[in-house]
């Protein structure tokens, strides 16, 4: 039997700033590419495709919880102004027409649904005190909810969980509050924007990214499936080796960026484009 073997290109890249050791040095690979937009209007097409695609992942991850729960992502031609779920829409059922677009009074300029009072009060807040922050996400979850109960952050038991390392906060403010006054809102806005994690106390998880919703969808899936395992591990009552904080560190700026969330959303995007083609009607 006689078999054919390609040669690999063994060019490397060096036309392109590489931003991560994921990135390829060879030419000519299949790999996920950050996408560049022409026009306002194509951007804000696919940052809306890509909130309703994080709206379905936390379905598929069974974070809906009644009519809690939003995502939002800034508009990039209008900043002032964002994108959210709509109100008691199942994460399962939100499509790129029932988007709605609301400014930071919640007042809705675009679209036919009601905005959760809570998320309005909440995300609208940070994003107008953080203009770098374009995307949020909060649920209700069982695993977050149940460690932010405790008040502490999440130790570096995996490499994981390293991803987080220095890069969250415990809020306390407001602690098991439903923020659904704008005093409070701003109360706990005025802690974010130096970190992608937060664990608000008797109250739950939020992500926060200053790169895409991708991102900031994919760090609260992963920080959820670690207060899961932290909780596990203090379940059995074993006190666990801890990454040190050398390579904890070391782990977070190679596994941890904003960057590194979008990459890890990638395959997530592809299997709903492919099984729930009706998120984007």
């Amino acid at each position: 039997m006689n078999i054919s073997v390609k040669q690999a290109d063994t060019t490397l890249t060096k036309s392109k700033n590489r931003i991560s050791i994921y990135q390829p040095e060879q030419e000519g690979l299949i790999y996920p590419e950050v996408p560049e937009f022409e026009t306002y209007a194509e951007q804000r097409k696919h940052l809306k495709e890509r909130l309703v695609a994080a709206c379905r992942a936390f379905a598929l991850q069974g974070y809906d919880y009644g009519f809690a729960g939003h995502l939002t992502v800034r508009d990039p031609e209008f900043p002032e102004l964002y994108w959210t779920n709509p109100m008691c829409v199942h994460f399962s059922q939100v499509k790129v027409s029932n988007l709605i677009l609301a400014d930071h009074n919640g007042t809705i300029v675009e679209g036919e649904y009601a905005i959760n009072r809570a998320g309005f009060v909440l995300h609208a807040n940070v994003h107008e005190a953080h203009p770098h922050i374009v995307a949020m996400c909060h649920a209700h979850t069982v695993y977050g909810g149940a460690w932010a109960s405790t008040g502490l952050p999440l130790e570096p038991i995996t490499q994981d969980a390293a991803a987080f390392f220095e890069d969250q906060l415990v809020i306390t403010a407001e602690a098991g509050a439903v923020a659904v006054k704008t005093d409070s809102g701003k109360s706990i806005a005025s802690l974010f924007g130096k970190h992608k994690a937060i664990l608000h106390q008797n109250h739950g998880l939020l992500t926060a990214s200053s790169h895409s919703i991708e991102s900031a969808a994919f760090w609260f899936i992963a920080l959820e499936r670690c207060c899961q395992q932290q909780l596990m591990v203090a379940a059995t009552g074993i006190k666990p080796k801890l990454v040190t904080d050398e390579r904890a560190r070391f782990s977070r700026e190679n596994v941890g960026s904003d960057y590194i969330g979008w990459l890890h959303f990638q395959p997530i995007w592809g299997q709903l484009l492919q099984t729930q083609p009706d998120m984007l009607d």
